[in-house]
Protein backbone atom coordinates (compact mmCIF):
# COMPACT_ATOMS: atom_id res chain seq x y z
CA UNK A 1 0.00 0.00 0.00
CA UNK A 2 1.45 3.23 -1.08
CA UNK A 3 1.11 6.21 1.44
CA UNK A 4 0.40 9.97 1.54
CA UNK A 5 1.09 12.87 3.24
CA UNK A 6 -1.67 15.09 3.74
CA UNK A 7 -1.98 18.51 5.50
CA UNK A 8 -5.62 19.63 6.52
CA UNK A 9 -7.19 22.97 7.76
CA UNK A 10 -7.70 22.23 11.77
CA UNK A 11 -11.08 22.24 11.08
CA UNK A 12 -11.53 19.74 8.90
CA UNK A 13 -8.84 17.37 10.85
CA UNK A 14 -11.22 18.18 13.67
CA UNK A 15 -14.44 17.56 11.97
CA UNK A 16 -12.56 14.17 10.41
CA UNK A 17 -11.39 13.07 13.74
CA UNK A 18 -14.92 13.23 15.40
CA UNK A 19 -16.80 11.35 12.35
CA UNK A 20 -14.41 8.42 12.94
CA UNK A 21 -14.22 8.41 16.36
CA UNK A 22 -18.63 8.27 15.91
CA UNK A 23 -18.04 5.21 13.48
CA UNK A 24 -15.34 3.45 15.75
CA UNK A 25 -12.87 3.34 12.82
CA UNK A 26 -9.07 5.64 12.36
CA UNK A 27 -8.68 8.74 11.59
CA UNK A 28 -6.75 7.02 8.38
CA UNK A 29 -9.39 4.51 7.48
CA UNK A 30 -12.28 7.35 7.46
CA UNK A 31 -10.24 9.28 5.20
CA UNK A 32 -9.64 6.37 2.92
CA UNK A 33 -13.56 5.27 2.78
CA UNK A 34 -14.31 9.03 1.93
CA UNK A 35 -11.38 8.79 -0.87
CA UNK A 36 -12.94 5.75 -2.51
CA UNK A 37 -16.77 6.84 -1.89
CA UNK A 38 -15.19 10.14 -3.84
CA UNK A 39 -13.73 8.07 -6.67
CA UNK A 40 -16.77 5.89 -6.91
CA UNK A 41 -18.97 9.35 -7.23
CA UNK A 42 -16.23 10.69 -9.72
CA UNK A 43 -16.21 7.42 -11.59
CA UNK A 44 -20.23 7.24 -11.79
CA UNK A 45 -20.27 11.34 -13.17
CA UNK A 46 -17.88 10.63 -15.86
CA UNK A 47 -19.68 7.18 -17.12
CA UNK A 48 -23.24 9.31 -17.25
CA UNK A 49 -21.09 12.44 -19.45
CA UNK A 50 -19.78 9.61 -21.47
CA UNK A 51 -22.94 7.96 -22.02
CA UNK A 52 -24.63 11.47 -22.47
CA UNK A 53 -22.12 12.56 -25.09
CA UNK A 54 -22.44 9.03 -27.19
CA UNK A 55 -26.03 9.39 -27.16
CA UNK A 56 -26.18 12.70 -28.49
CA UNK A 57 -23.11 11.26 -31.34
CA UNK A 58 -26.27 8.62 -32.37
CA UNK A 59 -29.27 10.47 -32.15
CA UNK A 60 -29.15 11.49 -35.87
CA UNK A 61 -29.07 7.75 -36.66
CA UNK A 62 -31.92 6.81 -33.92
CA UNK A 63 -33.93 9.16 -35.28
CA UNK A 64 -33.41 8.29 -39.10
CA UNK A 65 -34.31 5.04 -38.16
CA UNK A 66 -37.14 5.46 -36.50
CA UNK A 67 -38.67 7.48 -39.35
CA UNK A 68 -37.86 4.08 -41.03
CA UNK A 69 -40.15 1.93 -38.83
CA UNK A 70 -42.73 4.73 -38.91
CA UNK A 71 -42.74 4.50 -42.35
CA UNK A 72 -43.28 0.73 -42.67
CA UNK A 73 -46.44 0.57 -39.65
CA UNK A 74 -48.16 3.43 -42.18
CA UNK A 75 -47.58 1.44 -44.68
CA UNK A 76 -46.30 -2.34 -44.35
CA UNK A 77 -46.61 -2.78 -48.33
CA UNK A 78 -44.41 -0.13 -49.72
Amino acid sequence: MGAISLKLPDDLLEASSQCAEALKVSRAKYIRRAIEQMNRETHMRLRAKRLAEVSQKVRKESMRVNAEFAAVERDPDA
